[in-house]
């Protein structure tokens, strides 16, 4: 793989590296010649990372929904140039199906563990006048969608965060990058039974986000075509949105 010159030998710190586009990502960065700092709850996973990347990590295991544990991570880490959020927890759940644990998990690890970790390191980087945060959305974030309750809402109030943070800091050198994709074939997506059109493997997913990492733009939707889909549909009318998308009557 050719070496990036924007990213080789910078450090990024990759929280939920541990498995699924997390863990693949840092195999590319790692090839790219990044230097990483990788997080995740489960340190056995980390470590059995850190075996297969060429260099060597540093590892931080850490909790995304705990503010002492990101403190902690935060004050473990030094010298990053750039944060990569891909935590993520999904449980297929409707309406009339509300677990309210399960949704309040998802959205707290989806929503609020970003704003712990982006609280924190965030104020460095504006001191010193550089840096690069990069937050994983997901397409199912643009608008409602059936059995999303949890999952689509904490990704919809992820994206307004990356959109605030571009606002304050467009003018800055320092960079923020929201990247939206679709189905990845994850444990998380393994729990869905409905078909995922334009499926994905990690592998592809981490390739594009590596490859969007490089490129100057604040947002990226992939796949493209699929993307397309979401896009229109949050310009419809809902009731008109509901009956294409939604399944209603």
């Amino acid at each position: 793989m050719t070496r990036s010159p924007g990213l080789t030998g910078k450090t990024y710190w990759l929280i939920g590296a541990s498995e699924g586009l997390g863990r693949e990502l840092a195999q590319h960065l790692d090839r790219l010649g990044v230097k990483l700092v990788i997080s995740a709850r489960s340190d056995d996973r980390l470590k059995s990372l850190a075996n297969e990347l060429a260099q060597d990590p540093q590892i931080v295991t850490m909790d995304v929904t705990s503010a002492d544990s990101v403190q902690m991570a935060v004050d473990s880490v030094t010298d990053m140039d750039g944060v990569v959020y891909l935590a993520g927890a999904y449980e297929p759940m409707t309406t009339q199906d509300w677990r309210p644990e399960k949704a309040e998990q998802v959205a707290d690890v989806n929503f609020m563990g970003a704003m712990r970790v982006f609280g924190r390191v965030t104020p460095a980087m504006v001191a010193r006048g550089s840096g690069h945060l990069v937050l994983i959305g997901s397409l199912a974030g643009y608008r409602g969608l059936p059995g999303a309750i949890g999952y689509g809402a904490s990704k919809a109030a992820l994206m307004h965060l990356a959109e605030n943070m571009q606002s304050d800091l467009w003018h800055t050198d320092i960079r923020v990058q929201l990247l939206n994709p679709g189905f990845i074939k994850t444990r998380l997506t393994d729990k869905n039974t409905f078909r995922m059109p334009f499926l994905m493997d990690p592998e592809e997913a981490a390739r594009t986000v590596c490859t969007l990492m490089q490129k100057p733009g604040f947002k990226y939707d992939f796949p493209y075509i699929f993307s397309l889909f979401f896009r229109i549909g949050r310009l419809l009318p809902q009731s008109l949105y509901q009956r294409l998308f939604a399944g209603r009557p």
